[in-house]
């Protein structure tokens, strides 16, 4: 079976993930596979999956071939596959656009973005040659033209997009329009994780709408030391981001709440937590005979591993929609991998979606 070809844009901390991935999996039995949610999809196992071109804007990753790229600064998470084969594949300088935030100049360069000083290359020119079938965005929070210039590159260079940044582009009806329009399979938009914050969240407000439990009050609280965590400091790039986080549970609480009520969102930058991530949630509702109740939860993950367990499938069934002929949203794997997806699904819907798109049961 061919590899499935794919480019990246941001060689961070979750591309480094997503490649050492590729390489624990090589080789590995399914029974050996922990950490999967599929080990088949279509025919196509995890290291099925190989990187023919590779954007970047940063000075230490630009130049450099891929499997040095995913160890240099500022990436800071778990090596979980130090054996990572020589790339032909080398990064290439990305467009910055309003990738960068103004303030991550304020910080030491072990932490943040060192912008390169080459010149950007042809994006569309790049993809083509490259040969390409699927470009996967993990652009900043914010970047909102960064996100859209690659969707339009994408577009132009008639291949599939999976954007798991928090811009709206595969839930936003005019570009979904687009593609659709040229035959092409979108994926989007903001990826979950495995077990997230986001996760947990929302199947914690299923169990107290299923279980009868009025939910009144409800916060999220994330910290981190990560790039991600530090861009997200300038709070005018957190509206989608927000947006995205908050929709992602009040789709799942039935009677939706008043904005008062639910605070959903990064809190603070913790340089010293690196790659992991800490929620803090709290729920606060009531009860038979109206009677008082609260959960607090604290939970701490590995942010980007986290991720690529959902990238993986989700690269993957978009093979399946090159395949199978289908332009415009796949909404099945975007509602179980994506925390705005352009429909919204119960997770148990959501799952069974993906496993009857996999059998071919379900167009999308």
């Amino acid at each position: 079976m061919e590899k499935i070809k794919i480019a990246i844009v941001g060689i961070g901390n979750c591309a480094s993930s997503l490649i050492q991935g590729i390489h624990y999996y090589d080789g590995k039995k399914p029974e050996e596979a922990i950490g999967l949610m599929h080990w088949d999809i279509g025919g196509y196992s995890p290291s099925d999956i190989e990187v023919v071109a590779a954007f970047d804007v940063d000075e230490r990753k630009v130049g450099k071939t891929v499997d040095e790229a995913i160890f240099a600064k500022p990436n800071c998470t778990t090596v979980f596959q130090e054996d990572i084969p020589k790339y032909e594949t080398e990064v290439k300088m990305g467009h910055v656009l309003d990738g960068v935030a103004d303030h991550m100049s304020d910080y030491d360069d072990e932490y943040t973005f060192v912008v390169s000083d080459n010149d950007p290359v042809d994006i569309v020119k790049e993809l083509k040659e490259s040969g390409a079938e699927i470009l996967v965005s993990y652009l900043p929070v914010g970047s909102e033209r960064a996100a859209r210039f690659y969707a339009q590159c994408a577009l132009d260079a008639g291949i599939a997009y999976i954007n798991c940044m928090p811009v709206f582009i595969v839930s936003d009806p005019v570009w979904s329009a687009k593609f659709k329009e040229k035959g092409i399979p979108i994926v989007g938009d903001d990826i979950k994780a495995q077990i997230g914050a986001t996760i947990t969240h929302r199947t914690l407000a299923n169990l107290f709408k299923d279980r009868g439990v009025k939910l009144d009050r409800t916060y999220q609280i994330n910290t981190g030391g990560n790039t991600d965590f530090l861009n997200m400091l300038n709070r005018d790039r957190l509206d989608s981001k927000k947006e995205s986080k908050t929709e992602a549970v009040q789709a799942v609480v039935g009677e939706r709440m008043d904005d008062r009520n639910i605070h959903i969102g990064p809190s603070d930058y913790v340089p010293w937590q690196d790659d992991n991530k800490l929620c803090f949630l709290r729920m606060e509702g009531r009860t038979f005979g109206d009677v008082p109740m609260n959960i607090e939860l604290r939970l701490s993950v590995e942010d980007s591993p986290n991720s690529a367990g959902c990238v993986i499938d989700a690269i993957r069934c978009c093979k399946l929609g090159l395949e199978r002929g289908i332009g415009g949203q796949l909404t099945s794997i975007s509602s179980y991998t994506m925390k705005h997806p352009p429909v919204q699904f119960s997770d148990d819907e959501a799952y069974e979606n993906v496993e009857k798109f996999i059998r071919g049961e379900l167009e999308r």
